[in-house]
């Protein structure tokens, strides 16, 4: 069904020809509101056309609706965050909240609405903070609630931490089945440290081994949060849900504001558009600013026009103009990505003002190599990554080439699961080819001669291409990130979780039982020791049943080794690793392994080799492709044998000598995963 009308073209256009017919019919059918009708032509059956469309054409505007947001003061606003561990039930209650207040009809469809990426409805997880306006009267008065959904993995937590700056509260959502997770401790804390209001919810209490009382008890003895303040709800099936929005008008603060001062606006997220550039999310913490208004960057110090502002409910809409408190969208004709610095503080020409603290830059943890497939789609992945990091500035890109693999980019990324996400972000919505090569952590070393310290300006330098580790002639000492781990496990696991940790020499610091029969332990990490695999195991021994959370720990000494893999001999660069010198043999091996698994059989045999300087300390070999040159011999012509044998081993090392292997871009992300730990 649609409306005919010669500017909707893509659909018209077929229709046009009939344009009398099609008129005919509207004078004949002008009562006929609710009828449905066909028509046909000389060789195809057309479109169905309702007459209701007919009828009712609205000519085409490129205006939009704006709304005025003016009407609500300060006292009537609430900016809050739904924050939890994974799978809580945040987009849930996120959803029933939307409907509650009339944002999106009730209907059985509504799963994950602020969930707008592909890859997050794929993987049924949130990896980017979406905001949305909620509209809600209470005891007769209207309030403005601005919530902000946010992701629950600890690979996003610096997400969770720009959300936060935008709020005065938190909804902190708790399983009533599973309890405290360790990402619920971490997200508390979070809150807790930006001095927000802080009101638990107990989900899932529809569920058949839900016990709201225990989990009631941990949140009183974590975080000193009275049984009392605790509400019980069911996101599924919306039980009790209207009483959060009552809870958040009358227990969070409304925002902090200069009444009387000039524009200050913190942007604390933003996206990139193709037609109109950057869309910005902002928050005023003074102020107004409208359509027309000229704003300043405080970081570049460049001028912009104001050519739109809204809000989100969640969709777009445009407002007359924002105003001190609230929570929205701004579109000034930022077409450079990097002219968008998140964290930045956004002020009115000649009109300027202090600027807003901004947040700490984010700390990568993990470091890949990326390159496109084909080095003609340098410059389109080139703006794809520009175009994605602005929508996620987590990630560090700094400039990388190889010999084998061409120009690229080295990233920085703060999980695995955040560089995989990010990897799927690039080939779903910029359809990007690429290789991303083994996964590293950033080491340091301290430099041992007057002279090296002079040429690189510093006397420990952080290295994080392994193929740049310095040797130990020049190094006096090596130091590895370490993490402080939490894990949170039911206590009959206990055994194989400390087996676990032991292996990936951890240091135990800290256990305390949260309940009768839940604990949480603390463990100092090697981070080269658990961000490959580590989480997926800690999963597998547990049942599913553990969780893990960790924070920077900073650096201690370690005995490191550079180790090298040869395929017949030739150095890959991108597949140099560092590893610890106790483990050298056992990583060297698995890695040789998966390469001979991986590597392709040749006419002549490969040889995959793990040294360390010149030492070769595991190898394998892919077996070649024999022919049976011996098949058309017959008796016992031993000399004849011999000699056709003699000439396929010469064919063969003339082979191995010209013959170049090919290493699958599936190996380079696959070669450092271990076997489960025994």
């Amino acid at each position: 069904m649609f409306a005919i009308n010669p500017g909707h073209t893509t659909r018209c256009l077929r229709l046009w020809k009939w344009k009398h017919q099609v008129c005919a019919l509207r004078r004949c059918l002008s009562g006929q509101r609710w009828q449905t009708l066909t028509l046909w032509g000389s060789r195809c059956l057309l479109q169905t056309i309702h007459p209701t469309n007919l009828l009712q054409v609205a000519p085409y505007s490129s205006k939009k609706d704006r709304i005025d947001m003016s009407g609500y003061d300060v006292e009537y606003i609430r900016n809050f965050s739904i924050i939890a561990h994974v799978d809580h039930g945040k987009s849930t209650l996120a959803d029933r909240l939307l409907e509650i207040t009339g944002c999106i009809p009730k209907a059985a469809s509504n799963k994950q609405v602020l969930d707008k990426l592909q890859v997050e409805r794929e993987r049924g997880i949130t990896v980017k903070a979406q905001t949305a306006s909620l509209f809600y009267t209470l005891e007769g008065k209207k309030y403005l609630l601005n919530l902000i959904d946010t992701p629950g993995h600890v690979d996003f937590s610096y997400e969770v931490s720009r959300s936060l700056s935008a709020c005065q509260g938190v909804l902190l959502v708790v399983d009533a089945n599973e309890g405290i997770q360790a990402q619920t401790v971490a997200n508390f804390f979070l809150a807790f440290e930006a001095q927000l209001s802080v009101i638990p919810v107990i989900n899932k209490i529809d569920l058949k081994n839900a016990d709201p009382e225990r989990v009631e008890k941990q949140i009183e003895k974590m975080f000193d949060i009275p049984a009392s303040d605790c509400i019980r709800i069911s996101a599924k099936f919306g039980t009790n849900v209207e009483r959060v929005l009552q809870e958040v008008v009358r227990r969070l603060p409304p925002p902090a504001v200069e009444k009387g001062r000039p524009l200050k606006a913190l942007l604390f997220d933003s996206m990139f558009d193709q037609y109109r550039g950057v869309i910005a999310s902002v928050a005023l913490f003074g102020g107004e600013v409208c359509k027309g208004n000229k704003i300043v960057s405080a970081h570049s110090g460049k001028c912009y026009e104001v050519n739109e502002v809204g809000i989100l409910t969640p969709d777009e809409v445009p407002a007359e103009k924002l105003c001190a408190g609230q929570v929205g969208y701004l579109v000034a004709g930022m077409k450079d990505v990097q002219e968008a610095q998140i964290g930045d503080t956004l002020h009115l020409l000649k009109q300027p003002v202090e600027p807003l603290p901004g947040f700490k830059p984010a700390k990568p943890m993990v470091f890949a190599g990326m390159f496109p497939v084909d080095q003609s789609e340098y410059s389109n992945l080139k703006s794809a990554l520009e175009k994605l990091t602005l929508n996620d500035s987590s990630v560090s890109v700094t400039r990388d080439s190889s010999s084998a693999l061409g120009a690229g980019w080295r990233l920085g990324f703060l999980g695995m699961l955040h560089m995989e996400v990010f990897n799927q972000r690039l080939e779903q919505e910029y359809n990007a080819s690429l290789i991303v090569t083994s996964p590293t952590v950033p080491y340091k070393a301290v430099l041992s001669s007057p002279k090296l310290i002079k040429e690189h300006g510093e006397e420990v330098i952080t290295i994080v291409n392994p193929s740049e580790f310095p040797d130990r002639s020049v190094a006096k000492e090596y130091l590895e990130p370490m993490i402080l781990g939490t894990i949170i496990s039911p206590d009959e696991y206990l055994g194989k979780i400390m087996s676990l940790c032991q292996t990936r020499r951890a240091e135990q610091k800290s256990f305390l039982y949260i309940d009768e029969h839940r604990i949480m332990m603390k463990y100092l990490f090697p981070l080269n020791e658990v961000v490959v695999d580590f989480y997926d195991t800690l999963k597998s021994l547990s049942s599913g049943y553990a969780s893990f959370d960790y924070e920077d720990a900073g650096y201690q000494p370690a005995d490191l080794v550079k180790m090298d893999i040869l395929l017949n001999g030739r150095l890959v660069e991108e597949l140099v690793t560092i590893a610890h010198k106790e483990k050298a043999y056992s990583v060297g091996k698995a890695i040789c392994e998966r390469l001979r698994d991986a590597i392709p059989r040749q006419l002549f045999e490969v040889a995959v080799q793990a040294a360390i300087g010149s030492k070769i300390i595991a190898r394998e070999t892919v077996k070649a492709y024999r022919k049976n040159v011996l098949a058309k011999c017959y008796g016992g012509d031993i000399t004849r044998k011999m000699k056709l044998l003699k000439r396929q081993a010469e064919g063969k090392k003339k082979m191995r000598k010209i013959g170049n292997v090919e290493v699958p871009k599936d190996a380079f992300i696959s070669v450092l995963k271990r076997q489960p730990d025994k």
